[in-house]
């Protein structure tokens, strides 16, 4: 069974998720981005801390989900790379020009955000 962190880091994940969903319903891509980002972001860190791996950097929870989940093909390497598309996107929406981000590509981090943390819930629940 999980621990509480990993529950509260994944329901973290739910949540910003539906706030991305929210914002770009309302007009505000940039932030929707950065709300699907973290979307990942938590439920990598929920997925690491599962095995008791925590980073402080974001760099190195991206890092250190290639390396433990996907180099070692647990995880899709799909989920790597979308996960450093959202990192890329996210980064350019907050320190980009005012509209940098078109809705497209909004729509794409939204669908492999959700994708994401559902395989990752699917692979903590497997371990169940």
């Amino acid at each position: 069974m999980s621990s509480p962190d990993v529950t509260d880091l994944l329901a973290k994940a739910d949540r910003s998720l539906a706030a991305a969903e929210h914002l770009f319903t309302h007009g505000f891509p940039e932030f929707a981005v950065g709300r699907a980002y973290y979307a990942m972001f938590y439920s990598a860190e929920a997925l690491l801390l599962n095995r008791d791996l925590s980073f402080s950097k974001h760099s190195a929870v991206i890092a250190a989900f290639g390396q433990h989940f996907v180099k070692t093909g647990i995880l899709d390497a799909s989920l790597h790379r979308h996960f450093l598309e959202a990192f890329d996107l996210r980064n350019l929406a907050d320190y980009g020009a005012v509209r940098t981000i078109e809705d497209a590509d909004v729509h794409s981090v939204l669908e492999n955000a959700k994708a994401f943390c559902i395989a990752i819930k699917n692979h903590i629940a497997s371990l169940e």
